[in-house]
C-alpha cells in the first residue's frame, strides 16, 4: 500500500480508499494556492471534471485512487474530500412563536429575497398571486428554466419563508408573505445531490446577490460532518456567503437524540444552525419540548449547537402537486424557514444588518424551553421579544436573560394568590 498524507484526506475518502482501491472516487480537490498551476494537471489526470469551485479555490472531479495518493503528498493540495451526498432534512408553528407581532407592525419581508436551494419549486398561487415573488430560477440539476420541483421539499420550505395564504384565505400564511424566493434547484427527485453541485449553488447565490438583493440564504439540507469546519468544502462555502454579508440559516439535521449528531454545514461557527421544536399543535409554548429527531450538539470539535431552535413538527405548507393546495412536514428543514423568515422580517425593521448582528438579535430574543444548551440552543425563537421595541441584546455586550414562560407562569399563580389572600384576610 503506498502512502499518503492522511492529514490531507477526509475520513470517508480514506475508508473507501481502504476498501474499493481500485476504484475511480468522486472528489473535491481543494488547493492551497491561489492560481496554483496543478489545477491544470488534475483536469488533465481526472477521467471526470464536473466543475471548476473558484468559491473555495477547488474542483470537482473523479479520481484513481492512485492519483489521490500522489495529489495528498503535494504540498499545493491543502485538501481532498469525498464529493458527498446532501439530502433535504425531513422527518400551528407561526402561533407559537407569537409571529404574527411583526405582520402587525407592517413588517411582512417586501423587497427582502431568500435564496432556497433545494428541490426546485412550482409555481404555487400563494407565490405567484396576486404578484409572482419568484424572482428566478435555476436548475443545476436537469437545466430545466421553467420552474418545478419533483419532490416538492424545496416548495414546502419557500412556503413557510413567503406564502402569503391566497389559496386558504389567510389560514396558512408564511413568516414573511411579501418577501421574495430566489429558487435553485440543487437536489434532485429524491431529495439527494452532490456537495459540489451545492458549492455552485451558493456561488451563484452570491454572485447575483446584489441583483437580487439577496439577503438571506435557506439551506434545510445536510450531509454526515465528518470533517473540521475548516475544511469541510460546505462549511467552507458557507463561510464565504457569510463573509459576502448573507446570512445563512441552516438546518441542524435530523439524526437526534443523539449527541455530536449536528451535519454539515451546520458545523459552521457562523451560520445560524436551527434545530427543530414539537410544539403539540398548542399554541401556548408551556407544553413545547425539543423534536426527539432534532440533532444535538455540540459538534465534533466542541462548539455549542444548534444555535436556536423554531416548531419542526406537522408543519402545513405549500403542496408541490397541487397549486392551490398544502401537505404537513415536519423535519429541521420546516424549523430552519420559519428563521429565514424571521430575518426578513429583521431586516425590515432595521435595514441592513450584518450577519453576525442578526445571530446576535435572534439568540436575544429566545424563550428557554429548560433543556440543555446542546439541545435548544439559546431557546425557541419568539418574535414578540425579538420586535419589542426595547429588546437589545447589544445592551452591556451581553444579551438578555431569556424568557422563561413556565416561570413566568408559576410566579403570576403566586402573586394572584397573596393578592387573593390579602383581599380575604380582615382589615385592621
Amino acid at each position: 500500500m503506498r502512502n499518503m498524507n492522511n492529514s490531507k484526506i477526509c475520513p470517508i475518502l480514506s475508508a473507501k480508499i481502504m476498501s474499493q482501491s481500485q476504484e475511480e472516487l468522486p472528489v473535491i480537490v481543494q488547493l492551497a494556492y491561489k492560481d496554483s498551476k496543478l489545477i491544470d494537471g488534475i483536469k488533465n489526470l481526472s477521467t471526470r471534471i464536473k466543475s471548476n469551485l473558484p468559491l473555495i479555490n477547488g474542483v470537482a472531479c473523479n479520481l484513481t485512487t492512485n492519483m489521490i495518493y500522489k495529489l495528498s503528498n503535494s504540498p499545493e493540495i491543502q485538501y481532498i474530500s469525498f464529493d458527498s451526498k446532501v439530502y433535504t432534512q425531513l422527518d400551528i408553528a407561526i402561533p407559537t412563536i407569537e409571529g404574527s407581532i411583526p405582520i402587525d407592525m407592517g413588517y411582512k419581508g417586501e423587497g427582502i429575497t431568500t435564496a432556497v436551494i433545494d428541490t426546485g419549486i412550482v409555481l404555487h398561487q400563494d407565490l405567484v398571486r396576486p404578484n409572482n415573488r419568484i424572482i428566478d430560477f435555476v436548475d443545476f440539476i436537469n437545466n430545466k428554466s421553467t420552474p418545478y420541483d419533483d419532490n416538492g421539499h424545496g416548495t414546502h420550505v419557500a412556503g413557510i419563508i413567503a406564502g402569503n395564504g391566497y389559496s386558504s384565505r389567510g389560514k396558512y400564511t408564511g413568516i414573511a408573505p411579501e418577501s421574495n424566493i430566489l429558487a435553485i434547484k440543487a437536489l434532485d427527485n429524491e431529495g439527494s445531490g452532490n456537495t459540489s453541485t451545492i458549492i455552485k449553488a451558493i456561488s451563484y447565490v452570491i454572485e447575483t446577490k446584489d441583483k437580487y438583493n439577496t439577503k438571506i440564504l435557506n439551506l434545510s439540507i445536510g450531509s454526515p460532518a465528518n470533517n473540521s469546519y475548516k475544511k469541510d468544502p460546505l462549511c467552507k462555502a458557507v463561510t464565504e456567503a457569510i463573509n459576502s454579508g448573507i446570512i445563512v440559516v441552516v438546518a441542524a439535521g435530523n439524526n437526534g437524540p443523539n449527541e455530536r449528531s449536528i451535519l454539515s454545514p451546520g458545523i459552521n461557527p457562523k451560520a445560524i444552525t436551527v434545530g427543530a421544536v414539537d410544539d403539540k399543535r398548542t399554541i401556548n409554548p408551556m407544553d413545547d419540548s425539543i423534536a426527539s429527531f432534532s440533532s444535538r450538539g455540540p459538534t465534533n470539535e466542541g462548539l455549542l449547537k444548534p444555535d436556536i431552535v423554531a416548531p419542526g413538527v406537522n408543519i402545513n405548507s405549500l403542496s408541490s402537486t397541487k397549486l392551490d393546495g398544502y401537505s404537513p412536514l415536519s423535519g429541521t428543514s420546516m424549523a430552519s424557514p420559519l428563521v429565514s423568515g424571521t430575518v426578513a422580517l429583521l431586516l425590515n425593521k432595521y435595514g441592513d444588518l450584518k450577519p453576525e448582528e442578526v445571530k446576535k438579535k435572534l439568540l436575544g430574543s429566545c424563550v428557554d424551553l429548560n433543556d440543555s444548551r446542546e439541545t435548544q440552543g439559546a431557546g425557541m425563537l419568539n418574535l414578540k421579544l425579538l420586535f419589542a421595541e426595547d429588546n437589545n441584546p447589544y445592551e452591556n455586550g451581553r444579551f438578555p436573560k431569556h424568557t422563561d414562560l413556565k416561570e413566568d407562569f408559576f410566579e403570576n399563580i403566586i402573586i394572584l394568590l397573596i393578592v387573593l389572600f390579602l383581599l380575604d384576610s380582615p382589615r385592621h
